[in-house]
């Protein structure tokens, strides 16, 4: 696995940061804001699980950006810049800038929710959430587990399934009976893993009552006080700048209350906290 920025602090770093991160980007409605947010998420992205990873997430993102883009003018015909027509239609430049800021706002949620997943693995939430939450925890660690090993489980009946040549599918009616029963082996593998993973957690005593202890100890020492204090900072200013930006700024009819350049400033650092942090263990190895 690569090694992501937050690796060498406490996992409440890496929360707190991609926690924030979410939700101002999810709050954040503005243009400035969103392309912020998306390149935050890109870099973030990069470091956290590598180039090559990220660009395969462009192979959803770009089509799941676009459809958002061209949908928002073909159902809210609002603005007052017309472009061109579609019959009677008007689409209008105001309406289609909303629709690409929404689009690149959705983009930009899925890549930190990626990132967060890269960072934050089932032992790092059982460490952090264990003993405060212990069913949202344990339910949070076993969906991020289940998740890549239903893949793997798919690709291996699949391909399983696909070496079987004189049972292999000839119209596209059997591909998809074959497909259907692909899932039809994963709900059962799923459901009798679930039943064995429910009688495991009872033996070992996970509802007994009694605290529970970690993998791997971790100790919030300094270091992680004060990155977590910076973005703390940081995020309560975004937060509160933003707010006042948004809260002036319209789409419709047209963009207006862009505000001062320097509000988009500490929103900006604090998308690039993950390649500052990088960037810090690179100078320190070099």
């Amino acid at each position: 696995m690569k090694p992501h920025p937050f690796a060498t602090y406490h996992p409440a770093v890496a929360f707190a940061y991609l926690a924030c991160a979410i939700v101002l980007s999810m709050a954040t409605l503005q243009p400035v804001f969103v392309v912020l947010s998306f390149a935050g998420a890109v870099g973030c992205s990069i470091v956290c699980r590598g180039a090559r990873a990220t660009g395969r997430s462009f192979i959803w993102i770009v089509p799941l950006w676009l459809v958002v883009t061209i949908a928002n003018p073909l159902f809210s015909a609002s603005g007052s810049t017309e472009l061109f027509r579609i019959g009677v239609r008007a689409v209008y430049a105001e309406s289609l800038l909303y629709g690409a800021c929404s689009g690149a706002m959705l983009a930009a949620v899925f890549l930190w929710f990626s990132s967060y997943s890269s960072c934050m693995n089932s032992a790092n939430t059982m460490a952090l959430f264990g003993n405060v939450l212990p069913v949202v925890s344990l339910m949070v660690s076993q969906v991020m587990r289940l998740v890549p090993q239903f893949v793997a489980r798919g690709r291996g009946i699949a391909a399983a399934q696909d070496a079987t040549s004189a049972a292999a599918p000839q119209t596209k009616r059997q591909q998809a009976a074959g497909r259907f029963r692909i899932v039809s082996v994963l709900m059962g593998w799923g459901m009798e893993d679930g039943i064995e993973r429910s009688d495991a957690m009872r033996a070992r005593g996970y509802d007994c009552g009694a605290r529970r202890s970690t993998y791997k100890r971790y100790r919030f020492n300094r270091a992680d006080a004060s990155v977590l204090g910076i973005i703390v900072v940081l995020a309560v200013i975004a937060g509160a700048w933003a707010a006042a930006v948004c809260l002036k700024f319209s789409f419709y009819p047209t963009l207006s209350g862009w505000g001062a350049w320097w509000a988009y400033v500490p929103y900006a650092v604090l998308m690039a906290v993950p390649p500052i942090l990088q960037f810090k263990e690179w100078l320190l190895w070099r």
